[in-house]
């Protein structure tokens, strides 16, 4: 019964889409076809196949090791905020066990994009998956892109290409942003929420943005056009974006190589820069929900932002395949999550998802693997608004609610899909 519902939501979802498509005759259904089928194929694999699941928890327990590595250095400068043994915070806190350990991930990633392999990987996936799917060259790319770097990250990399394409495509580049995560802060997920089911996510958002922006926003792209941005010399081969060239982190303005303890430091100090910003986000994000909730309360007692949202939002998750109860506190922590951030629940349901039901648990994580929320609209429409002109800008600002749409069918997608195989 759970389960024919659960695939009656994923139908819902992409109805939804086609629904609220501002050019409903210029979707592409095969290409569509082809990417749900291949989404599912990867639900499938990462859940439910041995070796599959092998490796997501290979991978997971590859992030946890460094969160391990990384206490060694917070219990040299702050001594005992990691335990006695300096291996894990005792008490658990949220700035120690999620946020500190991303002064050591993010330099690691860096490193990685320095000397070239992350670049590689990002472009090379991005071609097949352009290959496989049928999509637009740089579409394809954007969505591996956005997978490593993140939203803002992957956008200013890539101005040279949002600056040359249509404002179509850039608005479909702002819906897709509202869908990524950040590799280098997987890290901090998988210390509030299982591991797996983060890991699982990242693969199934590039894709369903995909999925999504090709429905809500379909955007014909003559062979012409389906090119790639390259600048000056530094592109060695056709076809290499300015994306790859620059997220090498290895060419200043005058095109020589950063020296690499100077790429390093700056590299640090971002990191730094973005412990900083969560930590006063989360502060804030928590804080302005509860005074909202203290407000609605002088109005009826019962009353808060999480029931409102939670009636909003209840039968999308109904149609996760939950019975009645369960949907209802997850239709809440979507709610807010999208007033928030994912940060926010991650910190309420830790300690205590592990002893959900799988399904439950499986499709919580999966949904709130991804930074779409109320926020991330604000810092997309920012990245453009210092990258294109006023023209395009103003395009994507009038877009606001159909990347909120974006980035919330896209959770719901993939939540549903990785819902179908566990049980």
């Amino acid at each position: 019964m759970y389960l024919v519902v659960n695939i009656i939501g994923v139908l819902v979802y992409l109805c939804i889409a086609w629904a609220l498509s501002k050019n409903r005759s210029k979707i592409k259904w095969r290409s569509v076809g082809i990417m749900v089928v291949l989404n599912l194929v990867i639900a499938w694999l990462l859940t439910s196949f041995t070796g599959g699941r092998d490796a997501v928890k290979g991978a997971a327990d590859g992030f946890n090791w460094l969160v391990q590595v990384a206490y060694q250095g917070i219990n040299f400068a702050l001594p005992n905020w990691v335990g006695a043994t300096g291996t894990h915070p005792a008490p658990v806190n949220f700035i120690t066990s999620a946020l500190l350990p991303i002064l050591l991930i993010v330099p690691m990633f860096d490193i990685l994009t320095y000397i070239g392999v992350l670049p590689w990987i990002i472009k090379w996936i991005g071609r097949g998956l352009s290959f496989i799917t049928g999509q637009p060259k740089f579409e394809s790319f954007f969505a591996v892109e956005m997978m490593f770097l993140g939203n803002t990250e992957a956008l200013a990399v890539s101005k040279l290409q949002l600056t040359t394409m249509k404002a179509e495509r850039d608005v479909t580049l702002a819906m897709m942003s509202m869908s990524c995560v950040t590799a280098s802060i997987l890290g901090a997920y998988t210390q509030m929420v299982p591991g797996q089911f983060v890991l699982t996510a990242v693969p199934l958002n590039c894709i369903n943005a995909l999925i999504v922006t090709n429905m809500l926003n379909p955007v014909d792209v003559a062979p012409e056009e389906d090119t790639i941005a390259k600048i000056g010399n530094v592109a060695d081969e056709p076809g290499e974006s300015e994306a790859a060239a620059q997220e090498t982190g290895a060419v200043e303005a005058n095109g020589k190589r950063e020296p690499f303890f100077s790429f390093l430091g700056d590299s640090i100090l971002g990191a730094g820069t973005l412990v900083l910003i969560i930590t006063a986000n989360v502060i804030a994000f928590v804080a302005l929900a509860a005074l909202i909730d203290r407000l609605l309360g002088l109005i009826w007692k019962p009353l808060s932002l999480e029931s409102i949202l939670g009636v909003v939002m209840f039968i999308p998750a109904w149609l996760m395949g939950l019975n009645v109860h369960t949907a209802w506190d997850f239709s809440q922590l979507m709610g807010l999550k999208l007033v928030t951030n994912e940060f926010v629940v991650m910190g309420q349901v830790t300690g205590k998802i592990n002893h959900f039901a799988p399904h439950y648990r499986a499709v919580l994580t999966v949904f709130l693997t991804s930074f779409a929320n109320f926020g991330t609209t604000g810092m997309i429409i920012g990245a453009f608004k210092g990258m294109v002109d006023k023209e395009k800008n103003d395009m994507v600002s009038s877009n606001v609610g159909y990347m909120l749409l974006s980035g919330i069918l896209v959770s719901l997608l993939s939540a549903g899909m990785v819902g179908l195989f566990i049980w």
